[in-house]
């Protein structure tokens, strides 16, 4: 059985159709890519994985369970299993290190002070920032922030990690060391992922599989390698312009 099954799954604002019939399914482990212009519904996708968003039609199923059928309190436990790293890290401004990544922990669940002070070390050092725990945001770096918004989104433990442009903003070499660290995460915590970019050397670290949206349909599907040597002109053009953009420094 897959992880997410997502089953003719549509989502339009006003007369705009942002997604139109879409189907897939990811496997458990999995880390899926997920390309598209901007403005293909590659965001909103992940959105009504979670119901962040509420689809106008389809099914999406995680673990067998439908997610669009759940009363708010079932949905949110359901959300527990789920990891979510917006593009900006979505710090609090006003919390240091070590209270934004309390801050989940605290919400959800009922740890005691010594297991809150061992869950937060334990996060800081598989993200490599120790030193960070007092720091404030304002005093860390972008790729710190990112960092730092991937510890608080693995310290609650999920199943599923959904990734909204995680390297955007970040030179070559952050954003290589960011999409290495996805990797061995996803390795060492056995999550299934779906992670949205442009950045193409971020998906050729990460993506076990790729999609592409047009149209609000999913277009093309398989290995990351065979989608960049395609002569589909579509393609080509597309991630022609991937490879210039992520050259450049612009994710």
């Amino acid at each position: 059985m897959s992880f997410i099954e997502i089953k003719n799954l549509s989502k339009a604002f006003g007369n705009f159709v942002v997604l139109d019939d879409i189907s897939l399914s990811i496997s458990e482990t999995e880390n899926m890519v997920l390309f598209g212009r901007s403005g293909t519904g590659k965001s909103v996708l992940l959105k009504c994985i979670v119901r962040l968003l509420e689809p106008d039609e389809g099914e999406v199923f995680i673990e067998g369970t439908n997610v669009l059928n759940l009363s708010i309190k079932k949905l949110n436990e359901i959300r527990k299993l789920v990891g979510f790293l917006f593009q900006s890290a979505a710090l609090y401004d006003s919390m240091t290190v070590r209270e934004n990544l309390e801050f989940p922990l605290i919400r959800n669940f009922n740890f005691t002070r010594a297991e809150l002070d061992r869950k937060v070390k334990d996060v800081l050092e598989k993200v490599s920032l120790e030193e960070a725990i007092d720091k404030m945001p304002s005093e860390l770096s972008g790729g710190m922030k990112k960092r730092i918004g991937l510890a608080r989104t693995i310290i609650t433990e999920p199943k599923l990690i959904l990734y909204d442009e995680p390297t955007t903003g970040l030179d070559p070499i952050t954003s290589k060391e960011i999409s290495r660290l996805i990797v061995e995460l996803q390795k060492d915590l056995h999550t299934t992922s779906i992670i949205v970019t442009h950045d193409l050397i971020c998906a050729k670290i990460i993506a076990s599989r790729a999609v592409v949206l047009k149209d609000g349909k999913i277009r093309y599907e398989g290995n990351i390698n065979d989608l960049t040597a395609t002569e589909d002109p579509f393609l080509k053009d597309f991630f022609s312009g991937e490879i210039v953009e992520s050259n450049n420094g612009r994710n």
